[in-house]
């Protein structure tokens, strides 16, 4: 999967490879020209389409704020326009067919959306969230025998990264893979999750958000083709669920928690073994099911993050100069204006920390940016000599918001 690659200029972005997405901008609405792509599976052109369709309208829907519950359906290449819900950031008030392409096992859709935006865009979506992607843990083992699939877990965290990373949204992955992660606690009700792993991960990632999963149910089902069908292989269908938890790396609480349930065709006989990272799984109905959820997934986590804001941390202090773990891949530019907020962490009786920010009045301007830091300098009269290292910094936004923890 290729990652696309985005340019902005004023009033006009373009991005090309997964999703090629043209927005120009007049006073009362933005008109999108978007290119969504699928896999074109066992000659099935209708599901492809369908699956291009949908892809290109959410990724024009979240570039403008929209925060998509269903997806527009095809039916013979006509768009059934009742099926499409948005949630009062925008408005298609038209879509038009420009182009379809079928090459190389791909079919490309290319779109011409009209949306009118109905409220303003949050201002803090015009800054990305760095989320670290961890490595999910499989709940039942045993049930990765038939096909010898003791590897999905990394595989399907791999392939859920791949996904973020190819679509451009408020999320900025970082993958956390290397090492498999006991996440059970962080999904229980009891809340006794250790918080220092959080952090850990956070820090050697330089991430905001930590994305944490499990996979509850690889099982397989009965038998799909008839036994008198001696020629055919055996077929079952096998299920595939997965929660999913995103943790502030700040204050170590969830922010977002979600279960996912599919199911799909598994065509390899009971003694095969499969590789999880190859094109024939990925390919099968089974793959093409649990990348669906992936897809799912990645939508749902850019709407839950897109509108919280952009903060980082203080890394090094030098007289009026100031380092900080924001830096180009946020969003950021020379001249940002930023806050910082003092940390005056509390503890409870049982040890338990809970951060607390105190707002200042300083002031600082971006003046150097780098893709994961930049430098900032004070511009206020005020000295610096009560900031101190991982100290809260927050961009400021047009409306001038208050840091808010």
């Amino acid at each position: 999967m290729q990652a696309p690659s985005l340019k902005t200029t004023r009033g006009c972005r373009t991005s090309f490879a997964l999703l090629a997405l043209l927005v120009c901008q007049t006073a009362n609405a933005e008109w999108f020209e978007s290119t969504g792509y699928a896999t074109i599976d066992d000659g099935d052109i209708a599901k492809a389409r369908s699956a291009a369709v949908k892809d290109a309208i959410r990724q024009a829907l979240i570039f403008s704020g929209a925060s998509v519950s269903s997806i527009q359906t095809v039916a013979d290449g006509v768009l059934a326009q009742d099926q499409l819900k948005i949630k009062s950031h925008g408005e298609i008030q038209q879509i038009s067919l420009i182009e379809e392409r079928q090459e190389s096992g791909q079919f490309s859709v290319t779109l011409h959306l009209d949306i009118f935006a109905t409220h303003n865009q949050c201002k803090q979506s015009l800054f990305n969230k760095q989320i670290a992607v961890t490595r999910s843990q499989l709940v039942r083992p045993q049930q990765a025998r038939m096909g010898q699939i003791f590897d999905i877990p990394e595989a399907a965290s791999r392939r859920l990264y791949d996904t973020l990373q190819g679509r451009n949204m408020a999320v900025r992955p970082v993958p956390y893979l290397a090492q498999p992660i006991n996440v059970s606690a962080f999904f229980s009700q009891q809340f006794d999750y250790n918080g220092g792993l959080i952090e850990e991960i956070a820090a050697r990632s330089n991430s905001q958000y930590v994305l944490l999963s499990q996979i509850t149910d690889i099982a397989a089902g009965d038998k799909q083709n008839s036994d008198y069908a001696f020629w055919q292989n055996d077929s079952y269908k096998r299920s595939f669920k997965a929660n999913f938890a995103l943790y502030d790396a700040l204050t170590m609480e969830p922010l977002w928690q979600q279960n996912y349930v599919t199911e799909g065709n598994w065509p390899f006989a009971k003694t095969d073994i499969i590789d999880v990272n190859s094109n024939r799984f990925w390919r099968s109905d089974y793959g093409e099911k649990v990348q669906e959820m992936f897809n799912k997934v990645s939508y749902d986590l850019s709407a839950a993050v897109q509108c919280l804001p952009t903060k980082g941390k203080i890394l090094h202090l030098d007289s009026d100069k100031i380092v900080l773990n924001l830096g180009r891949i946020h969003g950021i530019n020379e001249g940002q204006l930023l806050t910082i907020a003092h940390r005056n962490d509390l503890t409870d009786q049982f040890g338990g920390r809970y951060t607390h920010g105190v707002n200042t009045l300083t002031q600082l301007r971006v003046t150097q940016v780098n893709q994961q830091s930049a430098i900032a300098v004070n511009i206020d009269k005020r000295p610096l000599s009560n900031i101190q290292l991982n100290d809260i910094v927050l961009i400021n936004t047009p409306e001038g918001d208050e840091f808010n923890l």
